[in-house]
């Protein structure tokens, strides 16, 4: 892996960077210097993917459903993206803000009006302008913005989080295939993959990019009719938009992606909140309902429709570009939801990327759409599925033609898609940024403000080169590979599962048995004096200098006469000591006790002097695994019982390497990394954790 050579140097992976570059490079220049010739090369292109792999496209989509809903429904579930430990690094809300607007926010603003009224005038089977093609229309709006992309970006960031938090691997989508190839992902397999991420990221922002500025050109077009809708104007919009994300790049991820995102979430609301109220409110809420029931109803039979019995563009230009789009985009969106992710559980994860974003879109759809819908077969505004198929750009900013205050919410609209967009290049940047530097978690400014420009370079370019249709094909060429990646990624997942499901199964402890166990004597008392007795931080410590570094060093000096490699470290600055054990690679074992501190119980109030704030905390000596921690405290304990202790955790770490090696067909000193958690972080990568209780809780500290 490449290393920083400081703050302002470089941290990029060469034989990634390199190849990415050169291929950017080659396409820009070939399609200037060839437009025509490009622009034919990408029709071709597009239809021949679509009619040969568009199969593959839908297959693949449907595995991604299936596996990301099915891992959640089990009891991996539970498991926590990082260490046992881990609490969520993001709210709720925050997080749900900045995944949906790195996500599709201009889609939906670009697609909730067009898409519906092009549906309904032109539905792919049954009449067209009917009450049957109304349903279809919104039916298929649902299907292509529901589950099924949100089940692509989430499988991506779900392997990412787990692979990068969980077993610190690097986060990049190199580290999924892991399980499969080990250390070679840090060889060319790696690079590749690598490559792939970063082409189907940069072409993906690339097609956004192109949607928004046409739709940006089209309600400046229409607030100011002097500005006209031509490339011209499209280009300076891409380098206004291109020079705001470099400032927002440069600011970072809280600074500048999150409180983006949040003023995202609170325009788009506004602008939802204000169609709903304006609009047929009741007969929104109806369809709202109604449309969710078809599309649950209809899920199956549309995931798996091709229309092989009656050929036609619409299924390419259509669900396939817009599965296609989102594949592309799922390395950015995958790697950018699993930053945000850590200490969340898998089932957590899953729920919140899939339910939550999909539920809101149908609001969106119904709220937008069906509105467009009502005012075209109940009032009279058929003017608009012209207006709409001549040009989907504007298909929003004609909608608002029949709302009150139609100018002001038309600005508010085209700053909503001017902040969506640089929501989504900064982030693109970064994680583009992070995967040309082998996974680096903090770069230097200048590579932030390369792949931020050079987004923007490549979207104008292919807009100059054959328009939408040319981002398009890019978007479902870039596609083609990575769902291959996406595919071994899950399996990969799977098999580091299978091995974390033993892992758990052997470290299974009943906290009672620790207690009352034979091996220890009179644990019960000590247990009683425990829950009724709060120690001071001078009593707990001089127990960790005493009794625990005892213990620890006689289990140390027998496991070396056993011809063990194992030693005893005392971090006295973090207050804690452990024991790490390995032998030929095989076990890497770590038996951690740390002094935390906790909040006072309220029942211990009357025991301790309320006025005296240094007496409203006690302290614990708090046994850590790799895990995290294991939320039992040894403090009381004598020498015995603590070796004791480290014996029972040691046997069942050796039980988990005997049925894992047993029970999987590949070897387990491959894969040591899956066994345990990262190495220690470099100190400028805060948020990653080395699987040890550096961030114990709120309620608890070092």
């Amino acid at each position: 892996m490449t290393e920083p050579t400081g703050k302002s140097g470089s941290t990029v992976l060469i034989p990634v960077f390199i190849p990415a570059v050169v291929v950017m490079v080659l396409l820009v220049v070939g399609t200037i210097a060839n437009p025509d010739l490009a622009g034919n090369a990408f029709k071709v292109t597009l239809t021949y993917i679509t009619e040969t792999f568009g199969w593959f496209y839908m297959l693949s989509v449907a595995f991604f459903l299936v596996f990301i809903v099915g891992v959640a429904m089990t009891r991996w579930g539970n498991i926590k993206l990082g260490p046992d430990h881990a609490d969520p690094q993001y709210s709720f809300p925050a997080w749900f803000a900045m995944l949906f607007s790195a996500g599709y926010g201009i889609a939906l603003l670009f697609f909730g009006v067009a898409e519906p009224v092009l549906h309904y005038a032109s539905p792919p089977e049954g009449a067209a302008q009917t009450v049957g093609s109304a349903k279809q229309a919104m039916q298929i709006a649902f299907f292509h913005w529901g589950f099924h992309i949100w089940a692509i970006y989430g499988l991506v960031g779900l392997v990412l989080a787990y692979f990068a938090f969980r077993h610190g691997l690097p986060l990049s989508i190199r580290s999924a295939l892991y399980p499969l190839v080990g250390d070679k992902i840090y060889g060319p397999i790696g690079h590749a993959v690598d490559v792939f991420a970063i082409l189907g990221t940069m072409f993906g922002i690339a097609t956004t990019l192109g949607l928004s500025v046409t739709q940006i050109n089209a309600g400046i077009h229409y607030l100011w009719p002097a500005v006209p809708v031509s490339h011209t104007v499209q280009i300076i919009c891409i380098m206004a938009i291109t020079g705001l994300a470099i400032f927002s790049v440069v600011a970072g991820m809280d600074k500048g992606v999150k409180r983006l995102s949040i003023l995202n979430m609170v325009l788009a609301i506004s602008l939802m909140l204000f169609v709903f109220v304006v609009g047929p409110s009741v007969h929104i809420l109806e369809t709202f309902l109604q449309n969710t029931g078809s599309y649950l109803n209809h899920i199956v039979e549309r995931t798996f429709n091709l229309q092989a019995y009656s050929r036609s563009d619409w299924i390419g230009n259509w669900t396939l570009f817009i599965f296609g789009w989102t594949i592309a985009w799922a390395p950015f969106v995958g790697l950018f939801i699993a930053k945000i992710s850590r200490g969340r559980t898998i089932r957590e994860f899953v729920v919140g990327v899939m339910l939550v974003p999909s539920l809101f879109t149908f609001l969106w759809f119904s709220v937008f759409g069906d509105t467009a819908l009502n005012e075209i077969m109940n009032e009279g505004y058929t003017a608009l599925i012209a207006e709409v198929q001549s040009n989907q750009a504007i298909a929003l900013f004609k909608l608002y033609e029949v709302l009150p205050l139609t100018s002001i919410v038309s600005f508010i609209t085209v700053l909503l898609i001017i902040t969506f967009f640089v929501t989504s290049s900064d982030s693109g940047s970064l994680v583009i940024d992070s995967l040309a530097s082998g996974g680096a978690l903090h770069t230097p400014v200048w590579q932030r403000v390369f792949w931020a420009t050079a987004e923007g370079v490549v979207a104008a370019t292919l807009l100059l080169a054959g328009g939408l249709g040319a981002l398009q094909t890019m978007t479902i060429t870039s596609a083609l590979p990575f769902s291959l990646i996406m595919i071994v990624s899950a399996f990969g997942m799977w098999r580091a599962l299978v091995i974390e499901g033993h892992h758990q199964q052997s470290l299974k402890t009943d906290l009672h048995q620790r207690y009352s166990g034979t091996s220890g004597r009179g644990l019960w008392r000590q247990r009683l004096h425990g829950l009724v007795n709060f120690p001071s931080r001078d009593q707990v410590q001089e127990f960790m200098d005493t009794t625990v570094r005892k213990a620890m060093f006689r289990v140390e000096r027998e496991l070396v006469k056993e011809g063990w490699q194992a030693k005893v470290h005392e971090d006295t600055e973090n207050n804690r000591r452990y024991l790490e054990v390995f032998k030929e690679e095989h076990v890497d074992f770590v038996y951690e006790i740390r002094v935390l501190e906790h909040v006072l119980p309220d029942y211990a109030y009357p025991q301790m002097p309320s006025s005296d704030e240094d007496q409203r905390h006690y302290y614990r000596a708090e046994v850590f695994l790799r895990r995290g921690g294991q939320s039992y405290d040894v403090f009381g304990f004598d020498q015995q019982d603590i070796i004791t202790d480290i014996l029972d955790q040691f046997e069942k770490h050796l039980h988990f390497l005997h049925i894992s090696t047993a029970s999987l067909p590949w070897r387990m000193e491959e894969h040591d990394d899956l066994l345990s958690t990262p190495p220690e972080p470099p100190e400028e990568a805060p948020g990653v954790d080395d699987g040890r209780p550096d961030q114990a809780g709120s309620d608890q500290k070092t």
